[in-house]
């Protein structure tokens, strides 16, 4: 019994799980100083008060509505949210960027399944093309057609995109073209 619950602790994902909570705990503990010690300061220089508790403050029937404490936890959310996409997303993208440019990118291996199918796809070929000629023939015109079609619905979607709700369909999802 107690050996199962050492193998149990023992497993990758839970001893990873666990660092990832305490290294998320010290983060946090970071991002949250940078916050309160020189973003929260600075707006408050800028503005005037550290927090906006005391702004929008509504009497309803003897009850305080603050509209201020959920507008600084707002605005507490969205600094935190630029601290670590300014100080981590963005420098660790650059540099990923940088290193695909210097070693270029990451090889795919092909799937082992998807190679077998591959060599069997063209051991079937040879073996009717040496049995069957005309059904290799018919299977050869089938390909050429099916990659004549293809190539036409590509020349159709290009052409669509350079019309002018095209390109603004190409702009709204962000494509280039």
């Amino acid at each position: 019994m107690l050996m199962g619950f050492k193998d149990f602790l023992m497993k990758g994902n839970v001893v990873d799980l666990a660092v990832a909570v305490v290294l998320g705990a010290a983060f946090g503990a970071v991002v949250n100083a940078m916050v309160e010690n020189v973003l929260m300061p600075f707006i408050s220089g800028l503005i005037g008060f550290p927090d906006f508790d005391s702004f929008a403050v509504v009497n309803y029937n003897g009850n305080l509505l603050q509209f201020g404490v959920l507008l600084t936890q707002v605005v507490n959310f969205l600094l935190i949210a630029a601290a670590i996409y300014f100080v981590i997303i963005f420098p660790m993208n650059k540099m990923i960027e940088a290193r695909i440019r210097k070693f270029g990118g990451p090889v795919e291996e092909e799937d082992p399944h998807v190679v077998v199918l591959k060599q069997i796809l063209d051991q079937l070929r040879v073996q009717t093309e040496v049995v069957n000629p005309a059904a290799f023939a018919a299977a050869v015109e089938a390909e050429r057609l099916a990659e004549s079609e293809t190539l036409a619905r590509i020349e159709d979607l290009e052409e669509k995109n350079k019309t002018f709700l095209g390109k603004a369909k190409n702009f709204v999802w962000g494509k280039e073209g």
